[in-house]
């Protein structure tokens, strides 16, 4: 029994030292997982990712606030045979946001290819200037035009809108892909996978003021 303890006793020691070593090790790895969960880099900053989130927001209420109430002559009025009516702007703003996600998608799908940023020309304020200033009219696809869609109203143009902007905004708020460094040809040139959200919001407040000059036609039905 002596004996036995006595062994005990003299193995002590040593079985301190084996658990030390095992709680050192464990604190290390600790330690390293949690370096490098420090070192893993934001693909975009906060503010970035605030800036965009904002104007998706901002600019589906706007759109949202302009069709509130509206009669149905007043969303099929045309202020003149070669305009759009309220209700065309709708269409053609949902149908767009469905192709714009498309674009950004297979863009982040892709090889990332960084080396194409020097090609791009414009910075986020002036991408969201240039698309929102409506002096500079441009013709649409044939595939974006409103009467090529397949919805049957305002309504339901809306609802598959506030869809594809809901799946836009909860992207935006939590996505870690590299969008700076996926970079995609658009017709206004070299864009990155950013830039083409920000093109996206700009584009639906480039057609939110289509309907408010649509509403300023001295003939809009009252």
């Amino acid at each position: 029994m002596v004996s036995k303890l006595s062994r005990s006793i003299k193995q002590y020691p040593a079985l301190l030292t084996s658990k030390s070593l095992q709680m050192k090790k464990l604190f290390l790895m600790a330690a390293a997982i949690m370096t490098l969960s420090f070192l893993v880099v934001d693909p975009i900053s906060k503010k970035e990712r605030n800036y965009a989130a904002k104007l998706l927001k901002d600019t589906e209420k706007d759109l949202k606030d302009q069709l509130k109430g509206l009669s149905e002559a007043q969303l099929k009025f045309k202020p003149a045979p070669d305009r759009w009516s309220i209700e065309e702007c709708v269409k053609h703003i949902a149908v767009s946001e469905n192709m714009f996600w498309e674009m950004m998608d297979g863009a982040i799908k892709a090889t990332a290819n960084p080396d194409k940023r020097s090609e791009i020309k414009v910075t986020d304020e002036q991408l969201v200037q240039k698309i929102e200033d409506r002096t500079n009219k441009v013709k649409t696809s044939e595939k974006l035009m409103p009467e090529n869609s397949s919805f049957k109203d305002a309504d339901e143009a809306f609802e598959a809108f506030k869809k594809q902007r809901d799946k836009l905004m909860e992207y935006i708020k939590s996505t870690s892909d590299d969008l700076r460094n996926h970079v995609a040809t658009t017709p206004l040139g070299m864009l990155d996978s950013y830039q083409l959200i920000l093109f996206t919001a700009a584009h639906s407040n480039r057609h939110t003021q289509q309907i408010i000059e649509v509403k300023a036609d001295p003939n809009y039905p009252k």
